[in-house]
């Protein structure tokens, strides 16, 4: 498995205007045997700045997201969020459909209630999800609808990809409420889920449960009182497995020293962050990156 270079940081890729004619919001692109069309450097870790699918109908190689591994499987789908730590192990002959777009393309209307699909909102951060024959026909048709109206620019594109990109990540929400089964949110839990993702924007920065209250309007013990009963864990707990999960990602894929982890990750002290660090994991920064890396070659 590679890794980055000591002076290499983790890049973020975006979609760029030679990817994405136009506005460069959205990329669709369709794979019928040749080898992926991404960046060589892709093969290093690194992270994307926007979702992403893969309908994979045949072909293919392992890749990680985080710290997982999967084999593409023939007829499933593949799916990511923007930031997530990702790379590929081999560029290998690919049959299907790649559907890539930004933050910037959600906020638009009407295309906002998407963000709050659960295919993208991922509670169960799951990455695969394994089609039935009906489900492959279904969406390999939407896939093919939407390459025609991504190669018909007009005054009538936006408002047809739109329609038919709402129907393709219903209906895979569907098969994901499915496949990772959970229930409707009440407002408690709306809250933990406004919680998780202003811990996911300012992990880095802010470290205390109180400064996320207040980024909210809320009180501290009220925050603490909701999360604790619709998650079972102590708020702090969120915000410290954050901070765990970004730390593993960075020993796992990167070079980085402890010292320069902790820094990233808002620590003054990076043997406070040693302490820490083993106090959640049960390992020190080091054991971790060691064993890790063992586990998987």
């Amino acid at each position: 498995m590679s890794t980055l270079l000591l002076d290499q940081p983790v890049p973020v890729y975006p979609l760029t205007p030679q990817q994405t004619p136009g506005s460069g919001l959205l990329q669709l692109a369709r794979a019928q045997g040749q080898q992926p069309a991404f960046r060589q450097n892709m093969l290093r870790p690194h992270r994307k700045d926007y979702y992403h699918l893969v309908f994979v109908q045949r072909g293919g190689s392992r890749h990680w997201v985080d710290m997982t591994p999967y084999v593409l499987k023939e007829n499933a789908l593949y799916f990511s969020a923007p930031g997530q730590l990702q790379l590929k192990e081999k560029l290998l002959p690919l049959w299907g459909f790649s559907l890539a777009f930004t933050r910037e393309f959600l906020a638009l209307q009407p295309n906002a209630a998407l963000a709050q699909l659960p295919l993208l909102r991922n509670p169960q951060n799951g990455h695969e999800l394994l089609l039935a024959p009906a489900d492959v026909a279904f969406v390999e048709d939407l896939f093919t609808k939407l390459e025609a109206e991504y190669q018909q620019p007009g005054e009538w594109q936006q408002p047809m990809l739109t329609a038919h990109l709402t129907v393709l990540l219903t209906y895979l929400s569907r098969l994901y409420t499915a496949q990772f089964p959970g229930d409707e949110p009440s407002a408690d839990q709306l809250l933990l889920q406004r919680y998780r993702a202003r811990i996911e924007e300012c992990f880095r920065e802010r470290h205390e449960v109180s400064a996320y209250a207040a980024l909210l309007h809320i009180s501290a013990g009220h925050l603490s009182e909701v999360v604790k009963a619709q998650s079972g864990k102590p708020a702090i707990a969120h915000i410290q497995e954050r901070l765990v999960l970004e730390a593993r990602r960075l020993l796992f894929h990167t070079p980085q020293s402890v010292k320069e982890i902790a820094f990233d990750l808002g620590f003054a002290d990076a043997s406070y962050f040693s302490r820490f660090f083993k106090r959640e994991t049960g390992l020190t920064p080091a054991e971790y990156r060691a064993s890790s890396r063992e586990m998987y070659p």
